[in-house]
């Protein structure tokens, strides 16, 4: 074999030979340039090899159309209790029986997905600007506004998650209250924005302060660019990596979080359907009736574990470490 060293001495590429190797444009297939692609799109060519990937994903666009259109998946009214039927086990009927006051399980997990699914979409996403802009902010301006900010995310960490929810929902949500079950919605997104935004601030704070003093940052910097262009045009598509991956994770998280609260009767409660609502009301019957508490925890437990899943993807895509 001979040595590629030597031949890269011995042979002398022509100026046109060194243009071309230096350009970044890669040849496609018909002898065209391709553009080179960013970290996202080598994530995304990542994430189609992986079957994991394609798993959870489909389960997520699942229980969204769920969500979102229940009536396609059953004609049944999650309301429309029989006593007559109370606790009669699944069958050809109704695939998944009915509950104590002989409403349809199989339509109560249907409609269900709405309250869990929409709850922590939109916890997530106030979570994600709340806790990025400060973050930014923090990172970017650094000195005494990063200390004042900081200290003021360390008395929010301070606050345990669980029992931070507990007070808040008794306070506004407590017996007596009249809220309307958006009115409850908005108070179960408030909490849990309120308790988790300081993770978020954390992670975006770090990722600008790696960020930050790049060259291209300092030069765009050094012609006069405004501090508005630099965050959106330069800062935050660079930053944007771990929001995404503990985004993902945390529509999980806050689903489970939902259900919780719903279980131990602080969050949403009857007659709006919730995944958490039916597991308190079948925790009494787990000998008599196992199937009350089996199928609204399977769909919980499913939900969690595909957002979950597709965080553990899109982290192994977008860190090249572990491609």
């Amino acid at each position: 074999m001979s040595d590629p060293s030597a031949a890269s001495i011995v042979s002398t590429p022509r100026p046109e030979q060194l243009t071309e190797a230096s350009s970044p444009a890669t040849a496609g297939p018909a002898g065209k340039k391709e553009k080179p692609r960013s970290l996202l799109g080598d994530a995304w060519i990542d994430l189609r090899r992986k079957p994991l990937f394609w798993i959870s994903a489909t389960f997520i666009v699942l229980f969204v159309v769920m969500s979102a259109f229940p009536s396609l998946f059953t004609s049944g009214d999650p309301t429309d209790g029989v006593l007559a039927r109370s606790r009669v086990e699944p069958s050809s009927d109704a695939w998944f029986g009915y509950d104590v006051q002989g409403r349809d399980v199989y339509a109560r997990v249907i409609y269900g997905a709405n309250a869990s699914i929409v709850v922590s979409l939109l916890s997530t996403i106030g979570t994600l600007l709340i806790g990025g802009t400060i973050g930014i902010i923090a990172g970017y301006k650094g000195g005494w506004i990063d200390g004042l900010l900081s200290r003021i995310t360390d008395i929010f960490f301070g606050l345990p998650f669980v029992l931070g929810a507990i007070v808040i929902l008794t306070t506004f949500n407590g017996a007596g209250s009249n809220n309307s079950e958006w009115e409850i919605k908005f108070l179960v997104i408030g909490s849990l924005v309120l308790l988790s935004w300081p993770v978020v601030m954390r992670l975006m704070r770090s990722s600008v302060l790696a960020t930050k003093e790049a060259d291209y940052i300092v030069a765009a910097r050094a012609m006069g660019a405004s501090t508005g262009r630099i965050i959106f045009k330069h800062l935050l598509p660079n930053c944007l990596a771990p929001l995404l991956v503990y985004g993902t994770i945390m529509i999980g998280s806050f689903i489970g979080a939902e259900a919780t609260l719903s279980f131990l009767g602080i969050g949403l409660q009857s007659p709006v359907v919730s995944w958490g609502i039916m597991i308190n009301e079948a925790q009494n019957y787990l000998r008599v009736s196992p199937f009350l508490l089996f199928f609204p925890s399977a769909f919980l437990v499913t939900a969690v574990l595909s957002f979950v899943m597709l965080g553990e993807a899109v982290r192994e895509a977008l860190d090249p470490k572990l491609r």
